[in-house]
């Protein structure tokens, strides 16, 4: 963890953003692509309200959990600055209120199994009745018509069916997933997008919205790169490693350091464009005697080459740390950067200093330190509140949204509705 002179600029840093303060949004949304998108719409100033199940609420509470009996980290990354309150939905009771709710939201959200919510009675085409002028968004697996629509679908299933899995990985070798929940939190993000353009529609003309994203669709949007080399070449985009997904550029790629750990690598790229890059890496390495010649002098020339290349720059690489070797290329102005892993990430001050990771206080965790949004707005990163504890807000927004007092919620209690 950070020292406390970090912490204290981290909180300093963190402001309130009030881009969308007004904006009431229902989530039924669970795990991480629905949470993901709500989640940026908090930070950006939205009251997000999490529905939940009385009792035991979302199970991306309990995993990867730090204390047995308390909520997991992998719910407090999805869920901060949101409210919870709990409704049962398999009551009648449970559905009324939620759409009383929906009449007085700007968006609703849900990325339930296929079908599932229009067994609710909750579709487009009902809760539109409610709220003509709701923003009702959707994510799925598979798009409307798909012959796979209703299948179920996750990260790993949706990176692997939107073409993801075979651009990555070695050579001749399996497909591997690459680490980042491009099917979870890439959907989330691209339906954001799409639901701040809807709101600003909304605002102009008075009208909802249905909004659809299929995790398969969104992750074929991630690899628009491979789909230029299909198209090129005719053939199949293959895996290239640490290279671009066309891998074509030499040299670029992991390099080995000093030191032999899983991540004692530096990964550089000398781009095609700017022929100067390599030239200023032979100067680096120590083969001077090189630059200007034919057979290393443009891209078309290297690539013939690449091994001899690679040799090269290992033998050099392999003297120096990887954080040595990153600023003496990337000083001679060669792009570099060492590998890093999430445990030096974590550890390094910067980010918290910074307010890009904040350190907040949880009700029963206490610190925690949490990855926020990455863009500044008026110079500081929006402020992180901790993920609610499970039904935390249901009295209050029972009450702001819906005017209950305290014996209608009393009575609520009592029938298990919430």
């Amino acid at each position: 963890m950070p020292d406390d002179g970090a912490i204290a600029s981290s909180l300093e840093e963190g402001s309130p953003t009030n881009c969308l303060d007004g904006v009431r949004i229902v989530d039924l949304s669970q795990y991480e692509a629905g949470p993901s998108c709500t989640e940026v719409l908090a930070w950006l100033g939205a009251e997000v309200v999490k529905i939940e199940k009385p009792g035991t609420g979302e199970a991306a509470r309990f995993g990867y959990q730090r204390k047995k009996g308390h909520d997991s980290y992998y719910f407090l990354q999805f869920n901060a600055n949101k409210k919870s309150i709990t409704l049962d939905l398999k009551k009648p009771k449970g559905i009324e209120l939620l759409k009383s709710l929906v009449a007085k939201a700007d968006i609703f959200i849900e990325n339930l199994a296929p079908g599932a919510i229009e067994r609710l009675g909750l579709s487009y085409d009902e809760l539109k009745k409610i709220n003509p002028k709701i923003i009702y968004a959707q994510i799925k697996g598979y798009g409307d018509g798909s012959p796979y629509e209703k299948y179920l679908s996750y990260d790993p299933i949706a990176q692997a069916m939107g073409g993801i899995m075979s651009v990555t990985g070695e050579r001749g070798q399996a497909p591997v997933k690459p680490g980042p929940g491009l099917g979870d939190t890439g959907t989330g993000m691209l339906l954001a997008n799409s639901l701040l353009g809807s709101l600003y529609r909304a605002q102009r003309t008075g009208k909802g919205q249905h909004l659809k994203v299929a995790m398969q669709d969104a992750c074929m949007h991630y690899i628009r790169l491979a789909w230029a080399y299909n198209h090129a070449t005719g053939q199949a985009c293959g895996r290239h490693g640490s290279k671009s997904v066309t891998g074509h550029v030499v040299p670029m790629g992991n390099f080995p350091c000093k030191g032999g750990g899983p991540n004692d690598y530096v990964t550089l790229y000398c781009h095609a464009g700017v022929p100067e890059q390599f030239q200023r890496l032979l100067d680096v390495i120590g083969r001077p005697e090189l630059k200007g010649d034919p057979r290393y002098i443009d891209q078309e020339a290297r690539s013939g080459r690449e091994p001899e290349v690679n040799a090269m720059i290992a033998e050099w690489t392999r003297q120096h740390d990887k954080y040595e070797a990153m600023r003496i290329i990337s000083e001679a102005k060669v792009p570099c950067g060492a590998v890093r892993d999430t445990a030096e990430l974590l550890a390094d001050p910067d980010f918290v200093a910074r307010g890009v990771m904040q350190v907040v206080d949880h009700p029963t965790l206490g610190e925690i330190q949490l990855m926020g949004w990455p863009v500044k707005h008026d110079g500081a990163h929006p402020k992180i509140e901790p993920a609610p504890l499970l039904g935390q807000h249901t009295e209050a927004v029972l009450t702001d949204w819906l005017d209950m007092d305290v014996a209608q919620q009393q009575r609520l209690k009592e029938d298990g509705v919430v």
